[in-house]
């Protein structure tokens, strides 16, 4: 009630100047009040706390209120306390006070009159303060919005999201919450959550259309309000763990990015009141930011399983001993934060193992480029050796063949590539090496002797016809043939930092390795380019190499078979 201005009649007059529903100056002189006739509630009341006189507005307020009854009797307890501490001088500043009657809510202001009497006004302020509420409310359900952005945002693994997701549901939206997520075969991941209880997760079998609007909501459809929804025939299932009854039901869709994220189930116990309209419209904003944050996550973990399984298979293989020759490889993509890159190896055990003409293939190539884009033309490669494998015998032919391939493509980069045919000879190891474009090989002898390969030929991918030449190599034990990639002997470094490695460091570098294992000459090789780039730029670097047995020969049984070597 807004009042300007109220006079009392006579010698004295009393002026309430209000705004929003506060007294802010109000001056009282000689006897009369002024109170009677105001329109809106006044009583006076004794120093004693009994009832003098009440005006008309008061009379509806309180009407059980007759004089001489006391305050707390008759009219608001809490009115009787503000009275007893404003006669007893606690409340000396005569600070309004404020207290319910009714479903509504007053704000009383006390002035003092003659013989101890105070003359109380109320002024309603219901409205104001419901608005006052209304803006806790708001305020509340910002921050808590803002809490949840911030915590989902710090994680990108669904199942994490799911848990903050029911976790900040059940503290502040409900008594308890459950997050179900889109699942395969009848089974779907859940999280349950109990206020200020930890989170459960879980994977179960039930029908969604068990629960009215679970099962739509799972598909993205708008929710069913609760009003409709059943508490009492809410399945086993969706209840945690010793929750007890369920007195009201939300279900709301977690909407996502293209496709549905879940849904966000909340619940109410025995006792507490239904969730009301105003507090379902919450729970699908909530919702909608809850959606987003789980369906990212989920992408995010789709697209890394996808690029790990993608990834797999273009990265190196791990290499081991075939027939008692020893294999080894490093790989570096040129960019660190890369796993995969241009440059590759493989080996390919021989068709026809069990004869002593079976011959093992070993790759090394170079695609043009860098980064992703040359990944994947490396695996275009090594997919298509992979099928040449039946006539790995013809390296021309292979050649060739890859070099119709390449070029039939759309794709515009070429490759430069090693094959070598590996076959064990007794203690010896026999290799046909032919280079596609590539760097020749390098063979470390028994006495520290570096010995490069006469194999050459052309570019793959580049011209309608290729031609190359093959070199025929005799290991003896214990020496080692090298197969690299430019990153070696390009890699930029040194003191200054733009001087190339280059194949005569490399050199220097094998004779160091005379006898060793065929691993610990590609790590030192490897350790050596990669100390020398430190932490400049580099193309990607492989390196591999093919080393003879040292020990001796082991015979089959009967004379058959290849046998094997001691270490």
């Amino acid at each position: 009630m807004a009042i300007d201005e109220v006079k009392g009649p006579g010698t004295g007059a009393r002026t309430i100047v209000q705004n929003s529903g506060r007294v802010v100056r109000q001056s009282v002189v000689g006897d009369d009040t002024g109170w009677s006739n105001a329109p809106f509630p006044a009583l006076v009341a004794d120093a004693d706390g009994a009832v003098r006189g009440l005006n008309d507005a008061a009379r509806l307020l309180f009407p059980r209120a007759v004089v001489g009854d006391r305050l707390d009797k008759s009219c608001a307890p809490w009115l009787a306390r503000a009275h007893h501490e404003f006669t007893t001088r606690a409340n000396r500043g005569g600070e309004p006070v404020r207290g319910p009657v009714a479903l509504r809510s007053f704000e009383a202001h006390p002035i003092s009159g003659d013989r101890g009497a105070v003359v109380w006004w109320l002024v309603e302020d219901t409205d104001v303060r419901l608005a006052r509420e209304q803006l806790r409310v708001e305020r509340e359900r910002a921050e808590l919005l803002g809490r949840m952005s911030s915590a989902l945002s710090t994680s990108l693994h669904p199942e994490r999201c799911m848990e903050v997701t029911a976790r900040l549901a059940a503290d502040h939206l409900a008594d308890a919450a459950v997050v179900i997520a889109p699942g395969r075969s009848g089974e779907y991941p859940v999280t349950h959550c109990v206020r200020d209880e930890t989170s459960a997760h879980s994977v179960l079998s039930f029908d969604p259309y068990d629960v009215p609007g679970l099962g739509e909501a799972l598909q993205g459809f708008p929710p069913v309000p609760s009003r409709w929804l059943d508490p009492l025939t809410a399945p086993t299932w969706l209840l945690p763990g010793g929750f007890g009854e369920v007195a009201s039901i939300v279900v709301t869709p977690l909407p996502g990015h293209g496709v549905p994220a879940g849904a966000l189930v909340l619940l109410r116990g025995a006792g507490r009141a239904r969730f009301s309209e105003e507090e379902e419209v919450f729970a699908r904003l909530f919702a909608a930011r809850a959606g987003a944050a789980i369906s990212a996550a989920r992408m995010f973990a789709q697209q890394g399983a996808i690029t790990e399984a993608l990834v797999g298979d273009l990265l190196p293989p791990v290499l081991r001993q075939l027939d008692g020759v020893e294999y080894a490889g490093r790989y570096r993509a040129s960019v660190d934060a890369e796993r995969i890159g241009g440059d590759f190896y493989d080996v390919h055990p021989a068709a026809n193992a069990d004869t002593e003409e079976g011959e093992a293939l070993a790759v090394l190539g170079d695609v043009c480029g860098k980064g992703l884009a040359a990944a994947v033309l490396t695996g275009k490669v090594r997919t298509t050796l992979h099928a040449l494998l039946p006539l790995a015998d013809d390296h021309q032919r292979v050649l060739g063949l890859l070099n119709n391939a390449l070029l039939t493509s759309r794709n515009s980069r070429f490759v430069t590539l090693v094959l070598a045919s590996v076959r064990r000879v007794g203690a010896h190891v026999r290799l046909r090496l032919t280079s596609g474009g590539h760097l020749p090989p390098l063979v470390l002898r028994a006495n520290g002797e570096v010995q490069e390969v006469a194999t050459s030929g052309t570019l793959v991918g580049v011209l309608p016809e290729i031609t190359s030449t093959t070199a025929d190599v005799l290991l003896a034990p214990g020496e080692t043939c090298l197969l690299y990639t430019d990153g070696i002997t390009e890699a930029l470094g040194g003191p200054m930092g733009d001087e190339m490695f280059g194949e005569q460091r490399l050199r220097d570098a094998l004779v160091d390795c005379a006898g060793m294992p065929a691993d610990a000459i590609v790590e030192h090789v490897h350790m050596l380019a990669s100390h020398w780039v430190g932490t400049g730029e580099h193309d990607d670097i492989a390196v591999l190499a093919i080393t003879a047995p040292r020990g001796r020969h082991l015979t089959a049984v009967d004379g058959h078979g290849p046998g094997r070597y001691t270490a």
